[in-house]
């Protein structure tokens, strides 16, 4: 019988591109929209209430949600990239430890903000944008996903990269479609049948916690059953990585963590200057954030194919493969991105009737997301190259890519917009800062593809 580890290596190695990112990318692509579905599944059965004070006070937890996952990038993405990359040295004892150390940091990280959140609760809803009308749903969420949930949560992110880096793509696509399917199944149970009217936030909440629950078992079971690869491993005996790999791991990790964080803060700002016009405003903000992820998340499944393959040819010095397939993933995520501007342009007002019947905030909703809509192509060209740099472990380059999208381009341009036009000022920041932030996104990535061409191999 065929090595199984083997088999993981021929497709960094030797499959054709396409071939190598449909098998790597796919699984990844359908769990991120199983993920969307259950995202906007909580949004679409809350907002089944059609009370508009539930959905706001669902969306402002976005922003909170997003900071778990920046922790799970941290050692996820920080951790899963290097041990793409010590595969690809042959170094799989390093790669080994490498895994074992960011579980136990990943489960360090997620307990500590989980109690930091229980003991802040209150006020940092407050700070995010919530009202007296608001408060009380946005706890109940926040209890159940974030207090209880933040662990699981974290612990299955981090536990997904680690077996799509090692080219066990289906077995995590399969676990992330799981729990989002999970989480669809529990949402009207709790919120419509187990739970007295008036508690559909909070029974929106235990759904969502009840599958991150299930889907972190689900992936400590595959890691435990593909241990004996050599390159995976949650033992705490084997926590012993080099400076340099620990210094690695975090070099990757923090540009991705902050990259979300700065994300994070960002949506807080847009929550937080939506909230001056009133709820209504707020909450047709909050379903066109969720609403236009659709083509971002089919990005991102794309990028998570990518990396591993561009990680492993770096590392062995196979620079021609890489640039392959850094331009075919790039390919197909600009054809999507055009393809999901002309359908939100078209289908606007279907889609934002799809969360809410209130004419006001469809009618809001429906003019906010055609503006966004607009810089998905260029959004996507941003987050493509700091991914691209993230595989290859130039940790610098994805911070300054990843900050200065949002500290030099969007967050400063918010602010001026909102000031010179107002509420739609704050929806139509987005495409103008990402058409600047993707040319600088070109311009450093062609810079940086010049040191590679005297080194670059064959096939």
């Amino acid at each position: 019988m065929k090595d199984k580890h083997k088999v993981n290596r021929e497709i960094f190695e030797t499959w054709p591109i396409p071939k190598a990112l449909t098998e790597l990318a796919l699984p990844m692509i359908f769990g991120q929209l199983i993920i969307l579905v259950y995202n906007l599944a909580d949004t679409f059965f809350i907002g089944r209430t059609n009370n508009p004070l539930m959905v706001a006070g669902v969306s402002l937890l976005l922003p909170v949600f997003n900071i778990s996952i920046s922790f799970a990038n941290l050692f996820g993405i920080g951790g899963g990239t290097l041990i793409s990359r010590l595969m690809g040295a042959g170094r799989d004892n390093e790669a080994k430890s490498v895994s074992s150390f960011c579980f136990y940091m990943a489960i360090i990280s997620a307990g500590s903000f989980a109690l930091l959140m229980y003991a802040f609760m209150e006020d940092i809803l407050r700070i995010l944008g919530a009202s007296d009308n608001t408060l009380i749903f946005a706890e109940q969420y926040t209890f159940c996903v974030i207090v209880l949930g933040a662990v699981p949560t974290i612990l299955s992110m981090t536990l997904s990269n680690f077996l799509r880096s090692t080219g066990y793509a289906r077995q995590a696509g399969f676990g992330i479609s799981m729990g989002g399917i999970i989480n669809i199944a529990l949402d009207p149970l709790f919120m419509f049948v187990l739970l007295p009217k008036g508690y559909e936030v909070l029974g929106a909440g235990i759904a969502t916690m009840l599958s991150n629950v299930i889907i972190c078992s689900y992936f400590l079971i595959m890691i435990y059953r593909v241990r004996n690869s050599g390159i995976l491993s949650l033992s705490i005996k084997n926590i012993n990585p080099s400076r340099k790999n620990i210094y690695s791991v975090f070099a990757v990790g923090v540009p991705a963590a902050v990259a979300v964080t700065l994300f994070d803060i960002t949506y807080i700002i847009i929550d937080k200057l939506a909230s001056g016009y009133g709820d209504i405003p707020l909450a047709a903000v909050g379903i066109v954030l969720k609403a236009e992820r659709f083509p971002l998340n089919v990005g991102i499944g794309i990028c998570q194919g990518m990396m591993p393959l561009v990680g492993y040819n770096y590392s062995s010095g196979n620079f021609k493969r890489m640039k392959d397939v850094l331009n075919f993933s790039r390919l197909v995520g600009l054809i999507i991105s055009f393809a999901s501007v002309a359908v939100y342009e078209i289908f606007a007002p279907n889609i934002m009737r799809m969360f809410i019947e209130d004419l006001q905030t469809v009618e809001l909703g429906t003019n906010f997301l055609r503006a966004r809509s607009l810089a998905t192509p260029f959004m996507f060209m941003c987050f493509h190259l700091v991914n691209f740099f993230q595989a290859v472990g130039h940790g610098d380059r994805a911070l300054f890519l990843g900050s200065a999208r949002w500290v030099i381009f969007n967050i400063p341009m918010l602010f001026l917009f909102e000031y010179i036009f107002g509420m739609y000022g704050i929806v139509w920041t987005q495409v103008a800062a990402d058409i600047l932030m993707a040319t600088l996104s070109i311009v450093i990535y062609k810079k940086f593809e010049k040191t590679l061409n005297p080194l670059s191999s064959t096939e």
